[in-house]
Formats: structure tokens, C-alpha cells, sequence
């Protein structure tokens, strides 16, 4: 299938609606929590923030969404635009249902350069999906909240890795559309926006320090739910759980490439020099 291609944009298209799943928020099973799940899950310092992001997603795709005029691109993105809006409306239910600590912050103006705010959104959603898919892995094997709620919270990480899937092919097509020139460049400018997702995610993590009594935002995620960081085990949890992910879409279609080529090559690197150092592997990366 050649990219860039009437083929290529009908399959991805296709795909990403006949996997659409319809619900509603209000009526999951949400389960009642013990004290002790309830403590777990309002002590979760960053639900204020999950909250916005989503609010500000679904503003985002449809806006963006307007500007099409490719009817089976706008059907898709349209799609993807009441994910995003359901996908605010169950935090919404969670928060309140739950009695969490995050309160609605009024969104940012988003109606200027409306083209780079949406591929911003799409790369930094495949960096926070990337670093999602470990941490979740994380968090269900140390049953860090009853199964019921993590398994509402498996829809929505199978509905992100959709939306991934998704704009990694919608990338390659328009840049396909736009000449070879653009094509040829796409990696580049795939590197561009990463640059900037985690520019963003770094300028996240010092507005959570912030919030979180000094503590580091990103180290506090993770350490509720691991017990002594490994950055080492993280990076392979993120690589393995996005593999396994990936797995599950047809082949002929594009999947976010570049962070899992850069964390095969850290891993690769750290194996290396656990054995050059004669230092096992635990003892190298807990420090």
C-alpha cells in the first residue's frame, strides 16, 4: 500500500471506525472503593492535569476538525473529537464520583494556528501514551486500584493507542500529499514536534513540582506505584507494553516508530554497560 495513497487514506480511516466502541461514561460499572483504594486514588497528584488535557483534546481535533474538507478525513477526525470530549466526560464522572482534588480550569484560547496545535497535540499524545502504556502496566500488576476501575481505565489507554495509530498515518499521508519533498522530510519533522512535546512535558513536570510540595512530578507518578524506581525495568515496560499494543492493528498500517527506536537503543546501550561494568542489572539502573 503506497502511502499517501487514496488506499492508504481509506484504510486507516476505515480502521480507526469500525474499532469505535460506543458508552457512556455515566453508566460503567464504577465499583465502590474501600478506604484504602480511595486513599490510593486521591493521592494521585495529577488528575487536575489529566482532566484539562482532555477537555483541551477535544476542543482541539474539532476545531481542527472544520478546516477539513476531505469528507472521509473530517468523518474520522469527527469521531476522534467525541472520543476525546467522552474521554473528559469520565474523568469528570470519576472526579466526581470519587470525590478527587481537581477542580475545571478555564482552556487556553485555541483558535489561532489551529494546523500546529493539532499535530502538537498528536506527538505529545504518542510521547504520553508511550510513558503511559508502562506506568499502566505498572499500576495493574501492583493492583494499585480494584481490577473494575483499571479495566475502565484499560478503555481508555486501548482508545489512545486508536488515536496514535491514527495520526501517525494521517501525518504520513498529508505529508505525502504535500510532495516527496515533505515525505522525505517527515522524520524530521516528526523529531521537531517530539522536541516539543517534551519541551512541554518537561515544563508539566516543574509546574507539578510546584503543586507537589517540591516533589518531582514524574518521579511521584511512577513511585506509587513501584516501589524503588528502575529506570531500566520502566523503559522496558513502556517498550514491551507499547509492542504489545501495536500488535493488535493490521499490519499494513503505521505505527509510531521513533520512541520505541529510541528506547530499544537506551536499552541496548544500558545492557551494554551493565556488562562492561560487571554490574548487575538491578544494582546499575536503581541508581
Amino acid at each position: 500500500m503506497k502511502i499517501g495513497s487514496q488506499e492508504h487514506r481509506d484504510a486507516f480511516c476505515r480502521h480507526f471506525e469500525q474499532t469505535y466502541t460506543e458508552y457512556d461514561p455515566h453508566t460503567l460499572p464504577w465499583p465502590d472503593l474501600d478506604d484504602a483504594a480511595l486513599q490510593r486514588l486521591r493521592a494521585v497528584p495529577f488528575w487536575e492535569e489529566v482532566f484539562y488535557t482532555e477537555r483541551r483534546a477535544g476542543a482541539i481535533v474539532a476545531a481542527f476538525t472544520e478546516t477539513l474538507t476531505d469528507p472521509v478525513l473530517k468523518s474520522a477526525l469527527a469521531l476522534q473529537g467525541r472520543e476525546e470530549t467522552r474521554h473528559a466526560d469520565l474523568i469528570r464522572v470519576m472526579i466526581d464520583k470519587y470525590g478527587l482534588n481537581a477542580p475545571e480550569r478555564p482552556l487556553e484560547d485555541i483558535s489561532t494556528d489551529i494546523d500546529t496545535r493539532f499535530k502538537d497535540f498528536g506527538f505529545g499524545e504518542c510521547l504520553d501514551s508511550f510513558l503511559g502504556f508502562g506506568l499502566f502496566k505498572i499500576a495493574w500488576q501492583s493492583e494499585f486500584l480494584p481490577q473494575q476501575i483499571m479495566q475502565i481505565f484499560e478503555t481508555l489507554m486501548y482508545e489512545e493507542t486508536r488515536h496514535i495509530v491514527f495520526f501517525v498515518n494521517w501525518m504520513a499521508y498529508t505529508e505525502a500529499q504535500r510532495g516527496w519533498l515533505a515525505r522525505t522530510l517527515l522524520p524530521l519533522t516528526s523529531f521537531r514536534y517530539y522536541a516539543r512535546a517534551i519541551r512541554r512535558m518537561i515544563g508539566l513536570a516543574k509546574r507539578g513540582k510546584d503543586l507537589n510540595d517540591g516533589k518531582n512530578f514524574a518521579a511521584t507518578q511512577v513511585s506509587m506505584f513501584l516501589d524503588g524506581f528502575n529506570f531500566r525495568r520502566f523503559l522496558e515496560d513502556c517498550y514491551s507494553e507499547n509492542s504489545r499494543r501495536m500488535g493488535a492493528f493490521e499490519p499494513e498500517l503505521l505505527r509510531p516508530a521513533f520512541l520505541p527506536q529510541l528506547a530499544e537503543a537506551a536499552l541496548k546501550a544500558l545492557r551494554l554497560w551493565n556488562a562492561r561494568s560487571g554490574l548487575a542489572p538491578d544494582s546499575a539502573t536503581s541508581r
